[in-house]
Protein backbone atom coordinates (compact mmCIF):
# COMPACT_ATOMS: atom_id res chain seq x y z
CA UNK A 1 0.00 0.00 0.00
CA UNK A 2 1.34 3.68 -0.95
CA UNK A 3 0.84 6.57 1.13
CA UNK A 4 0.50 10.59 0.06
CA UNK A 5 3.85 11.13 2.65
CA UNK A 6 6.11 8.53 0.29
CA UNK A 7 8.73 10.47 -2.13
CA UNK A 8 7.90 9.34 -5.61
CA UNK A 9 10.79 9.14 -8.85
CA UNK A 10 9.94 8.38 -12.32
CA UNK A 11 12.00 9.37 -15.65
CA UNK A 12 9.91 11.84 -17.06
CA UNK A 13 10.82 11.83 -20.93
CA UNK A 14 9.99 9.06 -22.88
CA UNK A 15 12.46 6.05 -23.35
CA UNK A 16 14.68 6.06 -25.93
CA UNK A 17 17.92 8.06 -27.11
CA UNK A 18 17.75 12.14 -27.16
CA UNK A 19 19.67 15.31 -26.13
CA UNK A 20 17.94 15.33 -22.52
CA UNK A 21 16.52 13.09 -20.56
CA UNK A 22 14.51 14.09 -16.90
CA UNK A 23 14.25 12.45 -13.60
CA UNK A 24 11.23 14.00 -11.40
CA UNK A 25 10.95 13.31 -7.60
CA UNK A 26 8.27 14.71 -5.12
CA UNK A 27 8.07 14.29 -1.83
CA UNK A 28 9.39 15.22 1.59
CA UNK A 29 12.71 13.79 0.81
CA UNK A 30 13.11 15.53 -1.81
CA UNK A 31 15.73 18.14 -0.37
CA UNK A 32 17.51 14.82 1.38
CA UNK A 33 17.98 13.14 -1.86
CA UNK A 34 19.32 16.43 -3.24
CA UNK A 35 22.29 16.93 -1.03
CA UNK A 36 23.44 12.99 -1.64
CA UNK A 37 23.26 13.59 -5.58
CA UNK A 38 24.39 17.23 -6.03
CA UNK A 39 26.37 17.44 -2.63
CA UNK A 40 24.75 21.06 -2.61
CA UNK A 41 20.76 21.94 -2.09
CA UNK A 42 19.43 24.24 -5.52
CA UNK A 43 17.79 27.10 -4.95
CA UNK A 44 13.72 27.21 -5.38
CA UNK A 45 13.23 27.67 -9.01
CA UNK A 46 16.49 28.61 -10.42
CA UNK A 47 18.89 26.77 -13.01
CA UNK A 48 21.74 25.34 -11.18
CA UNK A 49 24.39 23.06 -12.98
CA UNK A 50 25.99 20.14 -11.49
CA UNK A 51 27.32 16.53 -11.78
CA UNK A 52 25.14 13.75 -10.60
CA UNK A 53 27.11 11.71 -7.90
CA UNK A 54 26.79 7.99 -6.95
CA UNK A 55 26.52 6.74 -3.30
CA UNK A 56 30.69 5.95 -3.96
CA UNK A 57 31.03 9.57 -5.31
CA UNK A 58 31.75 8.76 -8.75
CA UNK A 59 30.06 10.52 -10.78
CA UNK A 60 27.21 9.04 -12.77
CA UNK A 61 26.49 11.87 -15.08
CA UNK A 62 26.11 16.25 -15.18
CA UNK A 63 23.06 18.66 -15.97
CA UNK A 64 20.64 20.85 -14.84
CA UNK A 65 18.57 20.95 -11.28
CA UNK A 66 15.22 22.96 -10.40
CA UNK A 67 14.16 22.54 -7.14
CA UNK A 68 10.41 23.69 -6.76
CA UNK A 69 9.08 24.08 -3.10
CA UNK A 70 5.53 23.50 -1.66
CA UNK A 71 2.82 24.48 -2.12
CA UNK A 72 3.90 26.17 -5.58
CA UNK A 73 4.99 23.15 -7.85
CA UNK A 74 3.07 21.09 -9.93
CA UNK A 75 2.32 18.25 -7.32
CA UNK A 76 1.98 20.91 -4.28
CA UNK A 77 4.47 18.91 -2.58
CA UNK A 78 8.18 19.64 -2.60
CA UNK A 79 9.79 18.71 -6.37
CA UNK A 80 13.42 18.12 -7.75
CA UNK A 81 13.97 17.41 -11.37
CA UNK A 82 17.14 16.35 -12.41
CA UNK A 83 18.07 16.84 -16.57
CA UNK A 84 20.97 14.62 -17.66
CA UNK A 85 21.78 13.77 -21.17
CA UNK A 86 18.84 11.10 -22.53
CA UNK A 87 20.07 7.74 -22.83
CA UNK A 88 18.59 4.87 -21.16
CA UNK A 89 21.01 3.58 -19.47
CA UNK A 90 22.03 6.81 -17.96
CA UNK A 91 18.55 7.68 -16.87
CA UNK A 92 17.75 4.12 -15.19
CA UNK A 93 21.07 4.60 -13.32
CA UNK A 94 20.17 8.57 -12.25
CA UNK A 95 16.67 6.94 -11.45
CA UNK A 96 18.15 4.14 -9.48
CA UNK A 97 20.19 6.39 -7.32
CA UNK A 98 17.56 8.43 -6.27
CA UNK A 99 15.44 4.89 -5.12
CA UNK A 100 18.63 4.48 -3.15
CA UNK A 101 18.31 7.35 -1.47
CA UNK A 102 14.68 7.25 -0.07
CA UNK A 103 12.38 7.61 -2.97
CA UNK A 104 10.17 5.15 -4.42
CA UNK A 105 9.26 4.27 -8.06
CA UNK A 106 5.66 6.05 -8.68
CA UNK A 107 3.02 4.39 -9.79
CA UNK A 108 1.37 5.49 -13.36
CA UNK A 109 0.12 8.81 -12.99
CA UNK A 110 0.76 9.36 -9.47
CA UNK A 111 2.36 12.84 -10.09
CA UNK A 112 -0.88 13.96 -11.41
CA UNK A 113 -2.95 12.03 -8.75
CA UNK A 114 -1.17 14.14 -6.41
CA UNK A 115 -1.44 17.26 -7.89
CA UNK A 116 -5.42 16.82 -8.00
CA UNK A 117 -5.16 15.73 -3.93
CA UNK A 118 -3.56 18.77 -3.26
CA UNK A 119 -5.98 20.93 -4.89
CA UNK A 120 -3.62 21.76 -7.40
CA UNK A 121 -5.89 20.95 -10.43
CA UNK A 122 -8.82 19.43 -10.57
CA UNK A 123 -9.75 15.65 -12.30
CA UNK A 124 -10.91 17.59 -16.03
CA UNK A 125 -7.72 19.03 -15.90
CA UNK A 126 -5.73 15.89 -14.52
CA UNK A 127 -7.77 13.71 -17.60
CA UNK A 128 -6.22 17.20 -20.32
CA UNK A 129 -2.70 16.49 -18.96
CA UNK A 130 -3.03 12.87 -20.38
CA UNK A 131 -5.28 13.80 -23.22
CA UNK A 132 -2.44 16.49 -24.72
CA UNK A 133 0.14 14.15 -24.73
CA UNK A 134 -1.84 11.64 -26.81
CA UNK A 135 -3.26 14.56 -28.80
CA UNK A 136 -3.09 13.42 -32.40
CA UNK A 137 -4.18 16.48 -34.56
CA UNK A 138 -3.58 20.29 -33.49
CA UNK A 139 -6.80 20.79 -32.93
CA UNK A 140 -6.80 18.25 -30.70
CA UNK A 141 -4.02 19.26 -28.77
CA UNK A 142 -5.85 23.07 -28.79
CA UNK A 143 -8.79 21.62 -27.32
CA UNK A 144 -7.03 19.43 -24.56
CA UNK A 145 -4.66 22.65 -23.57
CA UNK A 146 -7.83 24.69 -23.05
CA UNK A 147 -9.05 21.92 -20.49
CA UNK A 148 -5.74 21.70 -18.65
CA UNK A 149 -5.75 25.13 -18.65
CA UNK A 150 -9.54 25.41 -16.74
CA UNK A 151 -12.02 26.34 -19.38
CA UNK A 152 -14.23 23.40 -18.93
CA UNK A 153 -13.48 23.77 -14.96
CA UNK A 154 -14.86 27.14 -15.27
CA UNK A 155 -18.47 25.72 -16.67
CA UNK A 156 -18.91 23.31 -14.55
CA UNK A 157 -17.80 25.42 -11.34
CA UNK A 158 -20.00 27.90 -12.35
CA UNK A 159 -23.12 25.33 -13.32
CA UNK A 160 -22.56 23.90 -9.49
CA UNK A 161 -22.59 27.15 -7.89
CA UNK A 162 -25.48 27.70 -9.51
CA UNK A 163 -27.43 24.47 -8.52
CA UNK A 164 -26.18 25.52 -4.74
CA UNK A 165 -27.73 28.68 -4.65
CA UNK A 166 -31.20 27.25 -5.72
CA UNK A 167 -30.86 24.31 -3.50
CA UNK A 168 -30.23 27.36 -1.10
CA UNK A 169 -33.69 28.69 -1.84
CA UNK A 170 -36.03 25.50 -1.52
CA UNK A 171 -34.32 24.19 1.65
CA UNK A 172 -34.82 27.02 3.34
CA UNK A 173 -38.30 27.04 2.44
CA UNK A 174 -38.65 23.84 3.61
CA UNK A 175 -36.84 23.80 6.84
CA UNK A 176 -38.43 27.05 7.75
CA UNK A 177 -42.28 25.95 6.55
CA UNK A 178 -43.57 27.50 9.58
CA UNK A 179 -42.41 31.01 8.48
CA UNK A 180 -44.90 30.65 5.50
CA UNK A 181 -42.39 31.72 3.00
CA UNK A 182 -43.43 30.52 -0.74
CA UNK A 183 -39.87 30.18 -2.45
CA UNK A 184 -41.77 29.06 -5.47
CA UNK A 185 -44.23 32.09 -5.68
CA UNK A 186 -42.93 34.65 -7.55
CA UNK A 187 -40.84 32.21 -10.72
CA UNK A 188 -37.45 32.86 -9.77
CA UNK A 189 -36.44 29.10 -9.09
CA UNK A 190 -37.97 27.96 -12.50
CA UNK A 191 -36.98 30.81 -14.44
CA UNK A 192 -33.36 30.28 -12.92
CA UNK A 193 -33.75 26.27 -13.89
CA UNK A 194 -35.19 26.67 -17.43
CA UNK A 195 -31.47 29.02 -17.67
CA UNK A 196 -29.63 26.46 -15.85
CA UNK A 197 -30.98 23.39 -18.93
CA UNK A 198 -29.98 25.89 -21.64
CA UNK A 199 -26.47 26.51 -20.25
CA UNK A 200 -26.58 22.47 -20.02
CA UNK A 201 -27.51 21.94 -23.20
CA UNK A 202 -24.98 24.43 -24.98
CA UNK A 203 -21.72 22.97 -22.54
CA UNK A 204 -23.12 19.22 -23.80
CA UNK A 205 -22.45 20.22 -27.84
CA UNK A 206 -19.39 21.61 -26.90
CA UNK A 207 -18.24 18.68 -25.04
CA UNK A 208 -20.02 16.21 -27.65
CA UNK A 209 -17.33 17.90 -30.26
CA UNK A 210 -14.45 17.53 -27.88
CA UNK A 211 -15.55 13.98 -27.68
CA UNK A 212 -15.24 13.40 -31.14
CA UNK A 213 -11.91 14.68 -31.65
CA UNK A 214 -10.62 12.66 -28.51
CA UNK A 215 -12.42 9.41 -29.46
CA UNK A 216 -12.60 9.94 -33.49
CA UNK A 217 -15.47 7.94 -35.61
CA UNK A 218 -15.19 4.56 -35.76
CA UNK A 219 -16.76 3.98 -39.60
CA UNK A 220 -17.28 0.42 -41.28
CA UNK A 221 -17.36 -0.19 -44.94
CA UNK A 222 -18.90 -3.40 -45.93
CA UNK A 223 -21.37 -5.06 -48.72
CA UNK A 224 -20.19 -7.23 -51.50
CA UNK A 225 -17.64 -8.12 -53.42
CA UNK A 226 -16.09 -6.01 -55.91
CA UNK A 227 -18.33 -3.20 -55.51
CA UNK A 228 -15.48 -0.78 -54.41
CA UNK A 229 -15.11 -0.98 -50.94
CA UNK A 230 -11.12 -0.99 -51.03
CA UNK A 231 -10.99 2.17 -53.26
CA UNK A 232 -13.39 4.14 -51.54
CA UNK A 233 -10.73 2.71 -48.01
CA UNK A 234 -7.63 4.17 -50.22
CA UNK A 235 -9.29 7.74 -51.42
CA UNK A 236 -10.44 8.17 -47.86
CA UNK A 237 -7.06 7.70 -46.43
CA UNK A 238 -5.14 9.06 -49.88
CA UNK A 239 -2.86 5.86 -49.82
CA UNK A 240 -3.06 2.70 -51.15
CA UNK A 241 -4.15 0.95 -48.17
CA UNK A 242 -5.92 -1.54 -49.10
CA UNK A 243 -5.22 -4.21 -52.43
CA UNK A 244 -7.39 -3.67 -55.62
CA UNK A 245 -8.46 -6.44 -58.06
CA UNK A 246 -11.09 -6.97 -60.14
CA UNK A 247 -10.79 -10.69 -58.46
CA UNK A 248 -13.92 -10.98 -56.01
CA UNK A 249 -12.74 -11.60 -52.27
CA UNK A 250 -9.46 -10.04 -52.32
CA UNK A 251 -10.13 -8.24 -49.12
CA UNK A 252 -10.21 -11.05 -46.60
CA UNK A 253 -8.76 -9.75 -43.32
CA UNK A 254 -9.73 -6.76 -41.77
CA UNK A 255 -8.22 -3.58 -42.58
CA UNK A 256 -7.84 -0.51 -40.73
CA UNK A 257 -6.80 3.09 -41.67
CA UNK A 258 -7.24 6.45 -39.59
CA UNK A 259 -7.18 9.48 -41.15
CA UNK A 260 -8.10 12.86 -40.02
CA UNK A 261 -11.24 14.89 -41.60
CA UNK A 262 -11.05 18.49 -40.87
CA UNK A 263 -9.49 17.89 -37.37
CA UNK A 264 -11.99 14.86 -37.09
CA UNK A 265 -10.08 11.40 -36.45
CA UNK A 266 -11.80 8.98 -38.81
CA UNK A 267 -10.95 5.48 -37.91
CA UNK A 268 -11.61 3.07 -41.27
CA UNK A 269 -12.32 -0.18 -41.56
CA UNK A 270 -12.50 -2.24 -44.91
CA UNK A 271 -13.98 -5.54 -44.17
CA UNK A 272 -14.41 -9.02 -46.71
CA UNK A 273 -16.68 -8.96 -49.15
CA UNK A 274 -20.03 -10.58 -47.94
CA UNK A 275 -21.40 -13.28 -49.80
CA UNK A 276 -21.96 -17.16 -49.61
CA UNK A 277 -18.44 -18.55 -49.82
CA UNK A 278 -16.96 -22.25 -49.26
CA UNK A 279 -13.51 -20.69 -48.65
CA UNK A 280 -12.67 -20.95 -44.73
CA UNK A 281 -10.18 -17.98 -44.80
CA UNK A 282 -12.85 -16.25 -46.99
CA UNK A 283 -15.57 -17.40 -44.53
CA UNK A 284 -13.58 -16.35 -41.09
CA UNK A 285 -13.41 -12.72 -43.10
CA UNK A 286 -16.88 -12.48 -43.52
CA UNK A 287 -17.25 -13.34 -39.92
CA UNK A 288 -14.95 -10.45 -38.84
CA UNK A 289 -16.73 -8.02 -40.84
CA UNK A 290 -20.16 -9.24 -39.00
CA UNK A 291 -18.42 -8.71 -35.86
CA UNK A 292 -16.67 -4.92 -36.48
CA UNK A 293 -20.36 -3.80 -37.30
CA UNK A 294 -21.08 -4.32 -33.61
CA UNK A 295 -18.87 -1.08 -32.53
CA UNK A 296 -19.62 0.94 -35.30
CA UNK A 297 -20.48 4.45 -35.31
CA UNK A 298 -21.45 4.62 -39.26
CA UNK A 299 -21.91 2.04 -41.36
CA UNK A 300 -21.25 3.09 -45.07
CA UNK A 301 -22.77 -0.45 -47.12
CA UNK A 302 -21.84 -0.38 -50.56
CA UNK A 303 -23.42 -1.88 -53.48
CA UNK A 304 -23.09 -0.99 -57.41
CA UNK A 305 -25.40 1.61 -59.01
CA UNK A 306 -26.67 -0.38 -61.58
CA UNK A 307 -27.69 -3.11 -59.28
CA UNK A 308 -31.28 -3.42 -59.09
CA UNK A 309 -31.71 -4.48 -55.67
CA UNK A 310 -30.82 -2.52 -52.96
CA UNK A 311 -28.55 -4.45 -50.40
CA UNK A 312 -30.48 -5.12 -46.62
CA UNK A 313 -29.10 -3.60 -43.79
CA UNK A 314 -27.80 -5.66 -41.02
CA UNK A 315 -29.46 -5.96 -38.05
CA UNK A 316 -26.57 -6.83 -35.61
CA UNK A 317 -25.51 -2.52 -35.68
CA UNK A 318 -25.70 -0.30 -32.01
CA UNK A 319 -28.85 1.94 -31.63
CA UNK A 320 -26.97 5.23 -32.41
CA UNK A 321 -25.27 3.74 -35.32
CA UNK A 322 -25.79 5.97 -38.58
CA UNK A 323 -26.12 4.09 -42.08
CA UNK A 324 -25.49 5.55 -45.44
CA UNK A 325 -26.12 3.21 -48.39
CA UNK A 326 -23.09 4.21 -51.51
CA UNK A 327 -23.85 3.51 -54.48
CA UNK A 328 -20.64 3.34 -56.60
CA UNK A 329 -19.63 3.43 -60.13
CA UNK A 330 -22.01 5.84 -61.27
CA UNK A 331 -20.37 6.94 -63.56
CA UNK A 332 -20.86 3.87 -65.47
CA UNK A 333 -24.78 4.16 -65.42
CA UNK A 334 -24.00 7.26 -66.27
CA UNK A 335 -25.79 9.35 -63.47
CA UNK A 336 -24.45 12.31 -61.34
CA UNK A 337 -22.86 11.85 -58.27
CA UNK A 338 -25.14 13.22 -55.31
CA UNK A 339 -27.72 12.26 -52.96
CA UNK A 340 -30.80 10.68 -54.14
CA UNK A 341 -32.18 11.08 -50.59
CA UNK A 342 -30.79 10.95 -46.59
CA UNK A 343 -30.16 7.50 -47.30
CA UNK A 344 -28.64 6.63 -50.35
CA UNK A 345 -25.41 8.82 -52.00
CA UNK A 346 -24.43 7.77 -56.06
CA UNK A 347 -20.41 8.35 -56.02
CA UNK A 348 -17.76 7.01 -58.39
CA UNK A 349 -14.36 6.24 -56.24
CA UNK A 350 -12.61 5.89 -59.58
CA UNK A 351 -13.97 9.40 -61.11
CA UNK A 352 -13.70 10.82 -57.57
CA UNK A 353 -16.98 12.37 -58.28
CA UNK A 354 -19.36 12.64 -54.94
CA UNK A 355 -16.29 11.67 -52.25
CA UNK A 356 -17.12 15.80 -50.95
CA UNK A 357 -20.48 14.76 -50.03
CA UNK A 358 -19.75 12.17 -48.61
CA UNK A 359 -17.00 13.17 -46.00
CA UNK A 360 -19.35 16.07 -45.45
CA UNK A 361 -22.21 14.05 -44.72
CA UNK A 362 -19.83 12.08 -42.07
CA UNK A 363 -19.40 15.41 -40.20
CA UNK A 364 -22.81 16.10 -40.30
CA UNK A 365 -24.29 12.79 -38.81
CA UNK A 366 -22.51 13.14 -35.31
CA UNK A 367 -22.65 16.97 -35.73
CA UNK A 368 -19.17 17.61 -35.75
CA UNK A 369 -18.10 21.21 -36.66
CA UNK A 370 -14.67 22.95 -35.96
CA UNK A 371 -15.23 25.53 -33.14
CA UNK A 372 -12.72 27.53 -31.11
CA UNK A 373 -14.26 27.61 -28.26
CA UNK A 374 -14.08 23.21 -27.47
CA UNK A 375 -12.42 21.67 -24.90
CA UNK A 376 -11.59 17.92 -24.57
CA UNK A 377 -14.20 15.50 -23.12
CA UNK A 378 -14.41 12.04 -22.12
CA UNK A 379 -17.47 9.47 -22.10
CA UNK A 380 -18.03 9.98 -18.29
CA UNK A 381 -18.47 14.11 -18.70
CA UNK A 382 -20.88 13.06 -21.30
CA UNK A 383 -23.00 10.42 -19.39
CA UNK A 384 -22.44 13.09 -16.57
CA UNK A 385 -23.51 15.74 -18.08
CA UNK A 386 -26.67 14.01 -19.70
CA UNK A 387 -28.11 12.91 -16.76
CA UNK A 388 -27.88 16.97 -15.09
CA UNK A 389 -30.34 17.45 -17.68
CA UNK A 390 -32.48 14.72 -16.90
CA UNK A 391 -32.74 15.47 -13.41
CA UNK A 392 -33.25 19.29 -14.02
CA UNK A 393 -36.28 18.72 -16.85
CA UNK A 394 -37.67 16.56 -14.06
CA UNK A 395 -36.67 19.94 -11.34
CA UNK A 396 -39.09 21.36 -14.04
CA UNK A 397 -41.89 18.64 -13.29
CA UNK A 398 -41.72 19.41 -9.86
CA UNK A 399 -41.90 23.20 -9.80
CA UNK A 400 -44.84 22.80 -11.56
CA UNK A 401 -46.41 20.68 -8.88
CA UNK A 402 -44.80 22.75 -6.40
CA UNK A 403 -43.38 19.80 -4.54
CA UNK A 404 -40.87 21.56 -2.76
CA UNK A 405 -38.80 18.17 -1.19
CA UNK A 406 -39.24 16.34 -4.84
CA UNK A 407 -37.28 19.44 -5.85
CA UNK A 408 -34.71 19.61 -3.55
CA UNK A 409 -33.54 16.06 -4.21
CA UNK A 410 -33.37 16.86 -8.15
CA UNK A 411 -31.15 19.51 -7.72
CA UNK A 412 -29.35 17.64 -5.11
CA UNK A 413 -28.66 14.86 -7.80
CA UNK A 414 -28.17 17.20 -10.17
CA UNK A 415 -25.17 19.10 -8.57
CA UNK A 416 -24.06 15.64 -7.34
CA UNK A 417 -23.76 14.44 -10.49
CA UNK A 418 -22.07 18.01 -12.40
CA UNK A 419 -19.75 18.26 -9.37
CA UNK A 420 -18.49 14.39 -10.21
CA UNK A 421 -17.13 15.89 -13.11
CA UNK A 422 -14.49 18.17 -11.65
CA UNK A 423 -14.56 15.94 -8.14
CA UNK A 424 -15.77 19.17 -6.53
CA UNK A 425 -18.80 18.42 -4.83
CA UNK A 426 -18.90 18.33 -0.76
CA UNK A 427 -22.11 18.75 1.35
CA UNK A 428 -20.25 20.39 3.86
CA UNK A 429 -19.76 23.18 1.18
CA UNK A 430 -23.77 23.65 0.83
CA UNK A 431 -24.32 24.54 4.66
CA UNK A 432 -21.71 26.98 4.57
CA UNK A 433 -23.47 28.77 1.89
CA UNK A 434 -26.77 28.37 3.99
CA UNK A 435 -25.42 30.31 6.92
CA UNK A 436 -23.67 32.63 5.20
CA UNK A 437 -26.01 33.48 3.00
CA UNK A 438 -29.11 33.49 4.88
CA UNK A 439 -30.01 35.67 8.47
CA UNK A 440 -31.24 33.11 9.95
CA UNK A 441 -31.26 34.63 13.64
CA UNK A 442 -33.21 32.45 15.33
Amino acid sequence: MHFETDTIAAIATPAGRGGIGVVRVSGALVETIALQILKKFPKPRQVFFSRFYAADDSVLDEGIALYFPAPNSFTGENVLELQGHGGVVIMDLLLRRVLECGARLARAGEFSERAFLNNKIDLVQAEAIADLIDSASAQAAKCALRSLQGDFSKHIHNLVEKLTYLRVFVEAGIDFSDEEIDVLADGEIKRQTLELVSQINHLLDQAKQGYLLREGLHLVIIGRPNVGKSSLLNNLAQRDTAIVTDIPGTTRDLIRESIHLDGLPLHITDTAGLRDTDDPVEQEGIRRARQALQTADVVLLMCEDRDLQLPEIPDNLPPQCHVLIIRNKCDLSEHSAGFINDKELRLSVKQNQGLHELKEWLKKCVGFHQNEGVFMARRRHLDALEKTHIHLEQTLKQIDLKNSELIAEELYQAQRLIGEITGQISADELLGKIFSTFCIGK
